[in-house]
């Protein structure tokens, strides 16, 4: 993120030709009083490449005081403070404060474009704090009722079978009463289809029903899921600032210990930001991680990998519990660990002087612009 950067640039919503901005406007505010955050925003028009965009940004006394230098990881504990007492909008507007508080403008066709991308975002944040899961690098495994396994192609829903309840089967144990394995990739991978799949289902039948469609016939994963269902935020020449994550974001934190990185499953490690400074933890949902907890645990990877007796690089997990634990309890050790950990990540391939912290953030695409292959 440029050095000159200092105030959010916030969320965009692009005018069609000869559009009311002031109905436009009035709209937005009448939203955002509903939550109680009438006095927010500042609304501006800006003429761009796009043509006329309406911004909604935070105005810059309230940047200062929720989101200091784009640091969103202590939003919700602020907004607590400001707030009488807590309710079920809080994640909402934790959503809607960092969005306002965007280092680079997030774009939307319209207000209810606006509106269904936050509600995306909480399904994928309720997805990801009930998801529990078994961790296997190579997942081999799905509920049978809901899921059949192609060798050639993957997993694939079953005729007849709803894809929100196949993909709640999958990662949430109430349902099924076990845990399936899956690698951290793929887990975020259902839980974001999930979020989708639920705000489609309530307000795009026609798409929902091709998604339902699509999943019986092929499995959209790995590179194609992130070209068919998610926006890449930031890069590398304009990271996002490290501090700064919105609820329902993909989030990757690299492994940059080369030797460690060559244990499966431990080249980084793909968790869903939950708000609150959280990260989820599929493996262990009752104990998300902080971003201080993850650093140390990636970190600690390089003590816990070792050669088997087949001559493959393997992760002893009991090892890095207990450094972890040893640097916990170190503050000297913990602060310098930290301070190699908070650094943005070398390029892929590249083990030199980075850190953990990526330069993106990956987020989903509004309903309207996802094409399916």
């Amino acid at each position: 993120m440029s050095k000159g950067i200092t105030v959010p640039e916030g969320i965009g919503i692009v005018l069609p030709p000869g559009a009311d901005t002031r109905r436009i406007e009035y709209e937005a505010a009448q939203f955002l009083l509903r939550l109680g955050g009438m006095g927010w925003c500042k609304f501006e028009t800006l003429e761009t490449a796009k043509g006329q965009v309406l911004r909604l940004r935070l105005r810059k006394s309230l940047f200062a005081k929720f989101s200091p230098g784009f640091d969103t990881l202590t939003l919700r504990q602020r907004l607590l403070k400001s707030m009488a007492r807590q309710d079920e909008a809080l994640l909402v507007r934790e959503i809607w404060i960092a969005m306002l508080s965007a280092p680079i403008r997030m774009d939307f066709a319209n207000l209810d474009e606006l509106e269904s991308h936050v509600r995306i975002r909480c399904n994928i944040v309720c997805a990801a704090e009930k998801t529990a899961l078994a961790f296997k690098v190579h997942a081999t495994e799905r509920p049978a009722d809901f899921w059949h396994d192609e060798p050639d192609e993957g997993f694939l829903l079953k005729k007849e079978v709803c894809l929100v309840d196949a993909l709640i089967a999958a990662t949430q144990p109430e349902r099924t009463g076990r845990l399936y394995d899956f690698s951290c990739y793929r887990a975020t991978e259902y839980v974001i289809l999930l979020g989708l799949a639920q705000e489609a289902r309530s307000t795009a039948p026609d798409l929902y029903a091709r998604l339902e469609a699509k999943a019986r016939q092929k499995c959209i994963k790995s590179g194609l899921f992130h070209e068919v269902f998610l926006v890449e935020y930031g890069t590398t020449d304009a990271p996002i600032p490290m501090n700064y994550y919105v609820p329902g974001d993909r989030v990757w934190f690299k492994n940059p210990d080369e030797h460690s990185s060559n244990a499966p499953g431990y080249e980084g490690s793909w968790v869903i930001y939950l708000g609150g400074g959280r990260f989820s933890n599929f493996w262990k949902r009752d104990a998300p991680y902080s971003m201080q907890a993850k650093a140390l645990e990636v970190y600690h990877w390089r003590h816990g990998a070792h050669i088997d007796a087949d001559a493959g690089m393997q992760m002893n997990e009991q090892v890095v519990d207990a450094e972890v634990a040893r640097s916990r309890s170190d503050p000297i050790k913990r602060q310098k660990i930290l301070k190699l950990m908070n650094r943005y990540r070398d390029p892929m391939g590249v083990y030199s002087d980075g850190g953990c912290i990526d330069a993106s953030r990956e987020f989903p695409r509004h309903l309207t612009s996802i094409v399916l292959p």
